[in-house]
């Protein structure tokens, strides 16, 4: 039986290249995209290679990316654009094989296993990929080669930007085992440094290594890597992505928030995106949870399950507002951060709806609420996430079922 043929592409500084997709002056200067200082999230999220070549890095604090390079352009992110590039280029994949694996934003796998005979072998596929993207889409991307996922991955980070590298049978050798056991798929800081303890510096040391010792010490874990590290992987590109298990959103803000006049306002804009994140989904929640941080970082979670699914933001946010006021000092207490999330979920169109005769007060405003919910849906959808919102502004929370 033949190796399965598994490439991994991996779109070249992703979110820099976006921005530069719209303005291209950006790609003859240092560029970082980075979150606002003034919103307490001071570090460096991407970078173009100019940027690169003085020594930026992702993660690190503006000020020191600064230092390195003076004149370093820093613009926000604009996720919204980013998804929706990487929903193009998936679309490009997706014309070679429908077995496409999104791993992020800006990675994904293909098993072109059965795409040869129409497009050609591994590294022509790779190679058109790379030209079609590059002139339909405008981002450069390296793609990894190989016969399963581990190393294919493995491929697409061995040389950027804009590069193919094939790794059969006969190359991991030569180019995987001399690697950094700290490049192998599965390998974070805490385990690379305990395998770096251990005296194992190299994939090839943790593929010559007893399997049954890596288990003694990592667990289940240190079985998987033995099998990455020696090329054993088997795991299968599963086109359909996991099932969503519960929807959140959450916000560190620059100023503290005190008193339900500051925080209500707050709780409802999160439960808009989270509601409208669920209807997207076709999702409902019976289970909301609220996470409350104060300054000095303390934190406090409480849930309480709902007496119907829900995908309303009206309603997620009463009961995220409940929570609150039942375990948080509102009047003394300011808040640094807030989360809302809903869990416990089902399909939407799957509950069953037991219809009244003479509909209750409750049910009528529901299905109001319901209605200019979905309204506001198809409003954003066409002219964006900010045309319009509640009325979240007012600064009394005199009766939250009455507000638009």
């Amino acid at each position: 039986m033949s190796d399965r043929v598994i490439l991994h592409c991996d779109c070249n500084n992703f979110f820099a290249s976006v921005e530069s997709i719209e303005h291209p002056e950006f790609k003859t200067v240092p560029l970082a995209v980075a979150g606002d200082p003034s919103q307490r999230h001071g570090i460096i999220l991407a970078k173009n290679e100019l940027a690169k070549s003085f020594g930026v890095k992702t993660a690190e604090p503006i000020w020191q990316a600064r230092q390195k390079c003076p004149d370093l352009l820093l613009v926000p992110p604009h996720h919204e654009r980013y998804e929706e590039v990487s929903r193009r280029i998936n679309a490009i994949y997706r014309t070679y094989t429908d077995l496409v694996e999104p791993f992020s934003v800006d990675e994904s796998w293909l098993d072109v296993t059965g795409s040869r005979k129409l497009f050609g072998d591994g590294k022509t596929i790779a190679d058109r990929l790379r030209r079609q993207v590059r002139q339909e889409i405008g981002v450069t991307i390296s793609v990894g080669v190989s016969y399963n996922k581990i190393f294919a991955k493995l491929g697409s980070d061995y040389k950027k930007p804009d590069a193919t590298t094939v790794i059969l049978r006969d190359d991991v050798p030569r180019i995987v085992w001399p690697l950094p056991v700290g490049d192998l798929f599965g390998v974070g800081n805490r385990t690379g440094s305990e395998l770096i303890r251990l005296g194992f510096r190299t994939i090839g040391d943790l593929a010559a290594a007893d399997p049954d010792f890596l288990t003694r010490v990592f667990g289940k874990m240190g079985q998987t890597l033995s099998l990455y590290a020696r090329g054993l992987d088997d795991s299968p590109v599963r086109p359909d992505r996991e099932p969503v298990k519960s929807v959140g959103n959450g916000v560190t803000y620059p100023k503290d928030l005190l008193g339900a006049a500051e925080i209500y306002p707050r709780i409802l804009e999160l439960s808009d995106s989270v509601a409208s994140r669920l209807r997207k989904e076709g999702k409902k929640g019976r289970t909301v949870q609220i996470s409350v941080k104060d300054p000095m970082l303390a934190v406090v979670q409480r849930q309480k399950k709902l007496s119907a699914p829900t995908h309303l933001a009206k309603e997620i946010a009463a009961a995220a507002m409940e929570l609150l006021e039942a375990n948080w000092n509102l009047a003394s207490s300011p808040v640094r951060a807030l989360t809302v999330t809903v869990s416990d979920l089902c399909d939407a169109d799957e509950i069953p709806v037991q219809y009244s005769l003479i509909p209750s007060e409750g049910e009528m405003r529901s299905e109001k609420q319901e209605k200019i919910e979905l309204a506001m849906d198809h409003l954003r959808d066409r002219y964006g996430k900010k045309i319009i919102s509640f009325g979240s502004s007012r600064t009394v929370r005199e009766d939250p079922e009455q507000e638009k």
